[in-house]
């Protein structure tokens, strides 16, 4: 992605996780719409407070993707020699390489969170670093610390890349190939962004539920949301149905064309090592 990509990505997550921390009409803090997000973020904490915790994702980016892929060929590999059916063994490569994607970004997850659901101004607000640091000393590396929300986490990226590869490529090699380029690159592009877009719609209880434990407690001192469907059932008794796909459409936005953007650049370069190398 080139660096106004890069920039939208980051406005998007800021929306999508504005949304997904605050519990109802209830909250004195509460988003009426995307657009009233915007506003009162631009408001109240100036156009810096779009770019909270930008720095973890950029340092989790580069090893969350190889890790991505990388886990995925393995996982593909290993399965073939199992009697599992091509199809089903790409959706359950895809799950593996999310589980083990999840447990390489779920720190740098519980410091943006934790940054960006800081609504002080951004310049008066710790930096990453100082944010991990406060994080560890406080409770430590574990599930109360630098890894907590690691199960809904977990779910997350198991869910979605288990869809997202799964649905992919099954119904990528069902489409048939197109001899012109052009239409070839729409017909994987289409699919990839149908890919990245149904992968969001199914796994965001999980995201929900992640940033509502990763986030401050709605009562300091207090731990109300502790475990993933604990969290989700919490939810959905508190605030209805509709409240566990909360940020879906900033979420869309972000990985319904990236999600395509990452595949075709994944099969175009996978495709040119595996003939040059």
């Amino acid at each position: 992605q080139n660096w106004e990509g890069n920039q939208l990505n980051k406005l998007c997550l800021i929306e999508h996780l504005g949304f997904q921390i605050q519990r109802g009409a209830s909250d004195p803090q509460s988003y009426k719409s995307l657009a009233d997000c915007f506003k009162t973020i631009f408001r109240n904490e100036g156009i810096y407070g779009f770019y909270k915790g930008i720095l973890p994702p950029i340092l989790a980016e580069t090893p969350k993707r190889a890790v991505k892929f990388f886990t995925f060929e393995q996982y593909k590999k290993l399965l073939s020699f199992t009697g599992l059916s091509t199809g089903l063994a790409l959706s359950v490569a895809g799950l593996g390489s999310g589980l083990t994607e999840a447990l390489v970004v779920n720190p740098f997850e519980v410091v943006k969170v934790s940054l960006q659901a800081n609504r002080d101004s951004f310049k008066v607000q710790p930096s990453t670093f100082a944010q991990a640091r406060n994080i560890i000393n406080a409770d430590g590396f574990g599930l109360r610390g630098l890894n907590k929300g690691l199960t809904s986490t977990l779910g997350r990226h198991g869910v979605f890349n288990m869809i997202y590869f799964g649905f992919y490529f099954n119904v990528k090699d069902a489409i048939p190939a197109r001899q012109d380029p052009t239409l070839e690159f729409l017909r994987k592009f289409a699919i990839g962004l149908a890919s990245g877009t149904i992968s969001s719609c199914v796994n965001i209880p999980f995201d929900v539920a992640k940033s509502r434990i990763q986030a401050p407690q709605p009562t300091p001192g207090e731990i109300k949301y502790r475990t993933c469907f604990q969290t989700m059932g919490l939810v959905y008794q508190e605030e209805g149905f509709l409240a566990l796909y909360k940020g879906l459409i900033p979420k869309i936005m972000r990985l319904g064309p990236g999600g395509a953007v990452m595949l075709l650049v994944y099969e175009y370069v996978s495709g040119w090592l595996n003939q040059n190398w």
